[in-house]
């Protein structure tokens, strides 16, 4: 496995190698029958001479583009194809010596993260050549599909439909756009007919299509009925994802006719960015079919150096997981791929928003002719080949490169900024912005993230600080400061990035590791961490309100180390997530009204350690059982200022609710409560945060005495009617490594099977923190976890992702709280 122990340097001769891949193949179809043949290949990773049987078709030098060769002249009964790759590494390499008049920074990655140089010279996944969360795996290969194609007269190559919203009409309409390689030398006429039987909308149209590239784009009004009106594709937690099926048929009088099933979805998107009463700047969020979306998720990365491992159920697994988590959007970071169709069909399905940036990050990129061609040939590829998707509701320029500049991150002396920046609007707003906007009207696109939006388009399209909290998105990373404390965070429009380190569990971490690399400060520790000085920042900010762990066990050393850095992880993302979600409605001292939170980051590329909440091969971290809770549609979230406890009722929810909100105050040292408090109806608004309540921390321990600050904590939940409940949150008075009273405590748990789910039936003799149930390697999460436990007896699910029993689960079930850490 290339992910064991050191074998990502160890392998690294492969990459610096030129394979080639070959094969002999008999064409299945009469080639003489045919006025067109074309050899079709999806993707090419990345350099590459094609051949067939000895005559160069081409090259290729993009991983995202979709290459197609025309083979009619060529192609035989037996045929001898071959691809013939260059090393990445080199060709990089050579294409930075080649630009000869400035360099292109950054060159090389730092050595932490045991990566190549010049990643930024080649059209390929930028974190293969290594990254600050992972290995350096620069493959070459033929990564997506490969085929033949034999037609005459016409063929489809691209078909897509985007919807539209006419507002003066009340009317939904379809923009249906159809590319064809014309292989006749006149004009081929013919009618082309929609059909959408649930909508009981037919229309047929009588088109022309040009010899060579011919286009076709049809609007299609879709009727008003009374009885079937069109419903709209609504984000996870505010609506159905309902699609429609959609048959168009092309019968031309030359050839054969066509038949083109498909998806129709309905939505609407703007990013509005208007001016605020009471704070400089603009706003910066989403309304989707009119309604403004809080956005909630995370980052996505590749989820594996080796694409093809990636299938359809790996994708499944980590995007239904966002879903459960109540998260409605992931942002397709700019240093991985353009994900599979599959992707996106998933996220279509589960009404989870794509923030889609294009694959350029954290560097300076060239712009030259040939660089820039083949920039525009994926550009347009790409969104040809994604724009009929209701999940992606922006384009995104790149990754960080307006910061990169703005900020001078490579030290470029302040006489050649002008290069670098002309360089800059060159490549992403007079190239990709330009594409863009000629292939798709239906979505907004910003430059890059962060940004300050308009603001950065009228200061040239580099801001003085992209990172301005009173425009567009800011990404935050701050890891010396006590994460428990909120007003380190930006109160910004919009957080599209911000995180923290933890490690995977033990069971991800074994697959890969041998016994002497089961310590926190092991060789193998380290060569896991890319990040500079990772596993030491991790370790001070568990030291701020955690006892580190003592055992002169190793073993349970570096185990216990393991849960630590998870229970900080989750911890800090919380505080950090509820400050975004309770600042959306309220500006203070001109900040505020903030309408986005993604963490960094969802999902793992390998085993080590991540700012992911989902470890590789799907594991939830405590991050993600908290991610549940932090995003629900309904939440009390506390926080302290000036010895004032607030508590703030935030909510997804379309309309307002009168609820009572229930605040109780426990003993660390009791499973009875000291003190409870009901607040009835208390209204929590439609789609704001608002504060419901307010007590100072001295006033609270009074009024439940036999409390201080160190012997007490207090727990808090919103209860409606008909069920309606939210998760209940917890708000520390001190430090866990000062608490008072915290007992060691005997968990235990029975399990049972109901149907296709397990239960755990759990129980305590004291008060437990940060209670997380382990199952190792059986795939599966549970319906909560890493929770505070306040009463006897604690009921949770178990759902399985493949066939298990009552006794494997008992047998590999660890339990973990705080107190056992030790």
């Amino acid at each position: 496995d290339p992910y064991y122990r050191f074998n990502d340097v160890m392998y690294r001769w492969i990459s610096l190698d030129n394979w080639t891949y070959s094969r002999t193949f008999k064409t299945p179809f009469d080639v003489r029958k045919w006025q067109k043949v074309n050899l079709v290949f999806e993707g090419v990773d990345t350099v590459a001479q094609i051949l067939i049987n000895n005559i160069t078709l081409g090259r290729t030098d993009n991983m995202f583009n979709r290459y197609s060769f025309d083979i009619t002249s060529v192609i035989k009964e037996v045929n001898f194809v071959e691809v013939r790759f260059l090393s990445a590494v080199s060709y990089a390499a050579e294409q930075s010596r080649c630009h000869k008049a400035y360099s292109i920074p950054p060159a090389c990655p730092p050595p932490v993260q045991k990566g190549e140089c010049h990643a930024n010279f080649i059209r390929k996944e930028q974190c293969s050549f290594s990254w600050d969360w992972g290995p350096s795996f620069p493959t070459q290969g033929i990564w997506k599909d490969v085929r033949i194609e034999a037609y005459d007269h016409y063929h489809l190559i691209y078909f897509s439909l985007t919807s539209l919203f006419v507002k003066s009409a009340r009317q939904w309409s379809l923009e249906i756009e159809s590319i064809f390689d014309v292989v006749s030398s006149k004009p081929i006429a013919g009618l082309v007919t929609v059909n959408i039987p649930k909508l009981q909308t037919q229309q047929t149209f009588s088109v022309k299509l040009q010899p060579g590239e011919g286009s076709i784009v049809l609007l299609v009004n879709i009727n008003k009925v009374r009885s079937s009106p069109v419903e709209a594709w609504w984000p996870n937690g505010h609506g159905k994802q309902t699609g429609y099926n959609m048959t168009t048929t092309f019968i031309m009088e030359a050839g054969y006719q066509i038949e083109k099933f498909s998806k129709a979805y309905f939505r609407t998107v703007e990013l509005v960015q208007e001016p605020i009463p009471g704070s400089p700047g603009l706003s910066f969020y989403f309304r989707i079919n009119g309604r403004p979306i809080f956005i909630k998720g995370s980052n996505w990365i590749p989820a594996d150096s080796f694409q093809d491992r990636v299938t359809y159920d790996t994708l499944w697994l980590l995007l239904k997981s966002a879903a459960d988590a109540n998260m409605n959007a992931l942002r397709v970071w700019g240093g991985g791929v353009y994900e599979q169709d599959e992707f996106y069909d998933i996220c279509d399905e589960l009404g989870i928003m794509i923030w889609q940036d294009f694959m350029f990050a954290c560097a300076l990129y060239p712009t030259d002719q040939n660089y820039l061609e083949s920039i525009r040939a994926e550009v347009s590829h790409q969104v040809r080949r994604l724009k009929s998707h209701p999940s992606i509701i922006l384009w995104s320029g790149n990754n960080e490169n307006e910061a990169a500049i703005a900020s001078n991150w490579f030290s470029i002396p302040y006489a050649d900024r002008g290069v670098y920046i002309k360089d800059y609007v060159m490549l992403y707003v007079k190239n990709i912005r330009e594409i863009v906007l000629t292939e798709d009207k239906s979505r907004p696109f910003i430059a890059s993230s962060p940004t300050n939006g308009l603001e950065s388009v009228k200061e040239g399209w580099v801001s003085q600080n992209p990172y301005d909290t009173h425009y567009g998105d800011t990404h935050f990373y701050d890891y010396s400061n006590d994460c428990w404390n909120w007003t380190v965070y930006p109160k910004t429009r919009f957080a599209s990035e911000y995180g923290f380190q933890s490690w995977p569990s033990f069971s991800t971490i074994e697959k890969i590791s041998s016994t002497e690399d089961w310590s926190y400060t092991s060789n193998f520790s380290l060569h896991r961490q890319h990040h500079e000085n990772g596993n030491d920042q991790m370790v001070q900010q568990i030291g701020h309100h955690f006892k580190l762990p003592q055992s002169t066990d190793p073993i349970k050393k570096f185990k216990d180390t393991i849960y630590l850095t998870q229970v900080m992880q989750a911890q800090c993302i919380k505080t950090e997530t509820e400050f975004y979600r309770f600042s959306q409605s309220e500006i203070i001292k001109g900040e505020g009204h903030t309408m986005g939170a993604l963490y960094w980051q969802l999902n793992d590329i390998w085993q080590a350690p991540s700012w992911a909440s989902l470890e590789y091969g799907g594991k939830w971290k405590l991050l993600h059982y908290f991610a549940q809770n932090f995003f629900a549609p309904l939440l009390p979230v506390a926080y302290e200022d000036k010895g004032v406890l607030y508590i703030y009722g935030v909510s997804d929810l379309h309309v307002d609710h009168k609820l009572t909100l229930r605040v109780v105050v426990h003993a660390w040292s009791s499973l009875e409560p000291v003190c409870t408090l009901a607040k009835d109806g208390v209204t929590v608004k439609a789609q704001s945060a608002v504060p419901i309540y307010e007590e100072s921390i001295n006033d609270l321990l009074e009024r439940c005495r036999n409390c201080t600050r160190k012997s007490c904590v207090i727990t808090f939940c919103l209860v409606g009617e008909r069920g309606l409940r939210s998760p209940t949150n917890h708000h520390f008075l001190s430090s866990l490594k000062d608490a008072v009273g915290l007992e060691k405590t005997q968990l235990s748990a029975s399990v049972s099977q109901r149907d296709d789910i397990y239960i755990f039936v759990l129980q305590t003799t004291a008060i437990a923190p940060f209670v997380s149930l382990d199952v190792g390697s059986i795939k599966g999460r549970f319906s909560d976890n890493g929770f505070l436990m306040t009463k006897k007896k604690k009921v949770v699910a178990f759902y399985p992702w493949e066939p298990t029993s009552v006794e494997e689960l008992q047998k590999s079930l660890t339990l973990t709280s705080l107190v056992d850490v030790v």
